[in-house]
């Protein structure tokens, strides 16, 4: 009589685990799905690009095969497809927003809801901040506002690849003497409203020490290893963010930085 309960507790076990695993193939080729349309579109978007500047002419002729060579002499890019045909990037959303809850204790988002007073009712705006690069020195930051929250995604992917940049990164840190680009080569410093950032080189291993939105950044530039300490108001994503865009770009020259 023992042996029964004991089997139908097993054969309970059995069908959660096998209804949970459904789900979440589900759930995985749902992802695969998206990704994979996202892919084709943006695959369409460059197959029936019509270039309108100088630049992006000579990108679609393919006369300039390298971002860098755009970068080093400091031309505008004011197309994002030009990004686009350069450099495999990826993108993600930094969390910015809140969502409602009780005593004001609700989940972080990315889109940043705010509202406008009008004759008509309250009018509200989506703001959003994406992050992309190619995980091998490039990144770029880009904030984008519209009345729906997938426009707003998509300017601020879009302002994120116009505005993207070049770092330089090394193997600086006193008890690590491998050859492999993997943190910055000195001590950088950024500083947006009251918020300000140190970036100190880090060992192979150590990972990125820094808050959760600074990790998406440091990881898609192609940074593994950091420490990082930070002052003022860090709440504000939108100020460190910048500050650490800010450092970034101060590692192509030694400002006074040091080891």
């Amino acid at each position: 009589m023992s042996q029964e309960p004991k089997k139908t507790e097993n054969l309970k076990e059995k069908n959660i685990q096998e209804q949970v695993e459904k789900i979440e193939f589900k759930e995985l080729t749902r992802a695969e799905k998206f990704a994979s349309r996202f892919a084709e579109q943006e695959k369409e978007k460059l197959a029936s690009w019509v270039p309108k500047t100088a630049l992006g002419k000579k990108v679609k002729s393919k006369e300039i095969k390298d971002l860098d060579f755009i970068l080093d002499n400091n031309l505008k890019i004011l197309e994002e497809q030009i990004v686009d045909s350069l450099l495999k990037v990826k993108s993600d959303l930094l969390l910015i927003g809140q969502s409602k809850g009780k005593f004001g204790g609700g989940k972080r988002r990315a889109w940043r809801q705010t509202q406008r007073k009008t004759k008509e009712g309250n009018v509200p705006t989506f703001s959003a901040l994406a992050v992309v690069g190619d995980e091998n020195g490039h990144v770029g930051v880009g904030a984008g506002n519209a009345k729906e929250t997938l426009p707003a995604r998509d300017k601020a992917i879009r302002k994120a690849k116009l505005n993207i940049i070049k770092i330089k990164r090394g193997c600086a840190s006193f008890d690590c003497s491998c050859s492999e680009l993997h943190t910055v080569p000195f001590k950088v410093e950024g500083k947006a409203g009251s918020v300000r950032i140190i970036l100190y080189p880090a060992p192979q291993g150590t990972g990125l020490v820094a808050a959760n939105e600074v990790k998406k950044i440091l990881k898609i530039a192609g940074i593994k290893d950091i420490y990082s300490k930070t002052f003022g108001k860090i709440r504000t994503t939108f100020n460190l963010v910048k500050a650490t865009i800010d450092a970034l770009k101060k590692t192509k020259v030694n400002i006074g930085g040091g080891r």
